[in-house]
C-alpha cells in the first residue's frame, strides 16, 4: 500500500499485488452502488408513483432530478479531482451519495424524494468521475488496461444485479421501494473505510488555476430550465409564462455558458475538442443513440408491470439479457473495431439496436416473454454491443492522448444530457401524460409510438455515423511497434429507469 507521504508518486501499482485489489475493489463498489440505484429505480417507478399517487410528470422528475445534477456537475467533479484529489473527491461523493439516500429512503412526499434524487445526482458526478481517473493514476501503465478492463466487467455485472435485487425488494410490500436507497449505505461505507486505507491520493500536476465554477453552475442552470420546461410543457400549456420562461432562460445559459468556455482562462470544457470532426460526429452518435435508449428504457419497465402484469422482479429480470450480452460480446466488438476501422460497426450497430426497439411495440397486455420480450431485448443487446466499444475508442482515439479523459467525461455527459432530454420530450411526443400510465390501454399505445420512434432515431444515428465517422489510417508496415492497446468504458445510463444505461459502458 502507498503509504500517505508517496500519495503523489503516481503509477506505481502492480494489478496482481493485494494494494491493487483492494484499489479495484473500492472503485468498482463505488461506481457500482450508483449504477445499481440508477437502475432499480426505473424497476421501482410504478411502486413510487402508486404510493404518492404520482402522476407521469412525477415519475419524470424522480428520474430527471439524478440526472441533471450528475450531467451538470460531471465535468466540474472532474476538474475538482484533478486539482484536490481524486481520492478525496471521490470519498466526498461517496458520503454524499449515502446521505442522499437515506434521504430518499425517508422522503415522506413526493417533492422530497425529487430533491434527495437530485442531492443523489451531485454525490454520483463527484464519484463518476474519480473511480477511473484514480485506476488511470494507480496503476503502472502496463497494468492499466487490466485494471480498467476489470473494473468495466464487474461494474457490468453490477449493473446486471441490480434489476434483480431491486425487483425482489420493490415486491416485498406497498412502501418496500425505500430499501433499494437503504442497501446503499452500508456499501458505501465499506468503500469509504477501504479508500481511507488502501487507495493512493492522486492528482493533476499541470491543473492549474481556479476551478470554473461559473461554467458549472451555467451548464447546470441551463439544463434545468429547459428540462423543466419540457416536462411541465405538456401539463402547463407550452404558452404559459412558467414554461417559456424556462424554456427560454435555459436555452440562453446554455448559450451563456458556450460563450463563457470561449472567454474562461481555465474553461471547464476546452471547446478545441470539437475542432476534430471524428470526435464532434461520435458524439452527435452517442447523443442519438443514447437518447433513444433512455426513453424507451424509462416506459419499459412501466410497460411490463401496468399492462403486461409483471411483478417488479420480473420486469428487472427481464432486461438482464442486454447486459448479459454486452459482457459477452463488447470485447470482441471493440478487437473487431481496431482490425477494421469503428465505421462499419458504428453504422450497423445503432440500426439493429432500432430493430431492437421496434420489437418492444409488440409487447402487449399478453407480454409473453418468450415471444414478445427476449426477442426485443436479445436483439437491442447485440446492436449495443456493436456499438459501444468501437463509439468509445472512437472518442479516445480522436483527441490527443493528454486529453482521453477529458473526451470520455464529454461523452459521457453527452450520453447523460440525451437520456435527460429523451425522458422528459418522449413521453410526451407519444402521447402519455398525466395518469395515463395508470390505464393500461392508453399507455400501451403511447409506449408503442414511443419505441417506434426511438427505433427510428436509431436508424438515423446510424445513417449519420455512416456518413461522417471515417476509419483510421493504417500504420506502415515498418513501424516497430504498435502501440499499445487502451481500454476505457464510458460510464452512462444504466439498463432501467432511463437515466443510466449501462455504463456499462461501466
Amino acid at each position: 500500500m502507498a503509504t500517505r507521504d508517496e500519495a503523489e508518486s503516481e503509477g506505481r501499482l502492480l494489478y496482481a499485488s493485494a494494494a491493487g485489489r483492494w484499489v479495484l475493489t473500492a472503485t468498482i463498489l463505488g461506481s457500482g452502488i450508483a449504477a445499481i440505484d440508477a437502475t432499480v429505480v426505473g424497476i421501482a417507478l410504478p411502486a413510487i408513483g402508486r404510493s404518492f399517487d404520482a402522476g407521469l410528470e412525477t415519475l419524470q422528475w424522480v428520474v430527471t432530478a439524478y440526472t441533471l445534477t450528475l450531467a451538470g456537475l460531471l465535468l466540474l467533479a472532474g476538474a475538482l479531482g484533478d486539482r484536490y484529489g481524486r481520492r478525496r473527491v471521490f470519498t466526498v461523493g461517496i458520503v454524499w451519495f449515502a446521505l442522499a439516500s437515506v434521504l430518499c429512503g425517508i422522503a415522506p412526499d413526493a417533492g422530497t424524494l425529487i430533491a434527495a434524487r437530485a442531492l443523489q445526482g451531485v454525490g454520483a458526478a463527484l464519484l463518476t468521475p474519480g473511480s477511473l481517473a484514480i485506476l488511470q493514476a494507480s496503476f503502472r501503465p502496463d497494468d492499466r488496461s487490466r485494471a480498467i478492463g476489470a473494473w468495466s466487467g464487474l461494474g457490468g455485472v453490477a449493473t446486471a444485479i441490480g434489476p434483480f435485487v431491486g425487483g425482489w425488494l420493490v415486491g416485498l410490500g406497498a412502501a418496500s421501494w425505500r430499501l433499494i436507497f437503504a442497501v446503499n449505505v452500508p456499501i458505501a461505507i465499506a468503500v469509504v473505510l477501504i479508500t481511507w486505507r488502501h487507495v493512493p491520493e492522486s492528482r493533476d500536476r499541470e491543473a492549474t488555476g481556479r476551478v470554473d465554477l461559473v461554467g458549472g453552475a451555467l451548464v447546470t442552470a441551463g439544463l434545468i430550465g429547459v428540462t423543466y420546461g419540457l416536462i411541465e410543457g405538456q401539463a402547463q400549456g407550452w404558452s404559459s409564462l412558467p414554461v417559456t420562461g424556462a424554456l427560454t432562460g435555459g436555452v440562453l445559459l446554455l448559450a451563456a455558458f458556450v460563450w463563457w468556455q470561449t472567454r474562461a482562462r481555465h474553461p471547464m470544457l476546452p471547446l478545441s475538442l470539437f475542432g476534430s470532426v471524428q470526435f464532434t460526429a461520435t458524439n452527435v452518435v452517442t447523443f442519438i443513440v443514447y437518447g433513444a435508449l433512455g426513453g424507451a428504457l424509462f416506459l419499459l419497465p412501466i410497460q411490463l408491470q401496468n399492462v403486461a402484469g409483471y411483478t417488479p422482479l420480473a420486469a428487472g429480470v427481464a432486461l438482464l439479457p442486454i447486459t448479459v450480452i454486452m459482457l459477452l460480446l463488447s470485447a470482441r466488438s471493440g478487437e473487431l473495431a481496431t482490425r477494421i476501422g469503428p465505421r462499419l460497426q458504428m453504422s450497423a450497430g445503432p440500426i439493429v439496436a432500432g430493430a431492437g426497439m421496434a420489437l418492444f411495440a409488440r409487447i402487449d397486455a399478453a407480454g409473453g416473454y418468450v415471444t414478445q420480450v427476449l426477442p426485443a431485448v436479445a436483439v437491442l443487446g447485440l446492436g449495443l454491443a456493436i456499438t459501444v466499444a468501437p463509439l468509445t475508442a472512437t472518442v479516445l482515439a480522436a483527441v490527443p492522448a493528454n486529453h482521453a479523459g477529458m473526451a470520455s467525461a464529454v461523452n459521457n455527459d453527452v450520453a447523460r444530457a440525451a437520456g435527460l432530454i429523451a425522458v422528459a420530450v418522449l413521453p410526451a411526443i407519444a402521447g402519455i401524460t398525466g395518469t395515463a400510465y395508470h390505464h393500461p390501454d392508453r399507455l400501451s399505445t403511447g409506449f408503442h409510438h414511443a419505441v417506434l420512434i426511438s427505433a427510428l432515431l436509431c436508424v438515423a444515428a446510424g445513417l449519420v455515423a455512416a456518413v461522417t465517422i471515417r476509419n483510421p489510417e493504417k500504420p506502415a508496415p515498418a513501424a516497430p511497434e504498435a502501440a499499445p492497446r487502451r481500454h476505457c468504458a464510458v460510464d452512462g445510463p444504466p439498463l432501467g429507469g432511463g437515466e443510466d444505461l449501462t455504463a456499462s459502458r461501466s
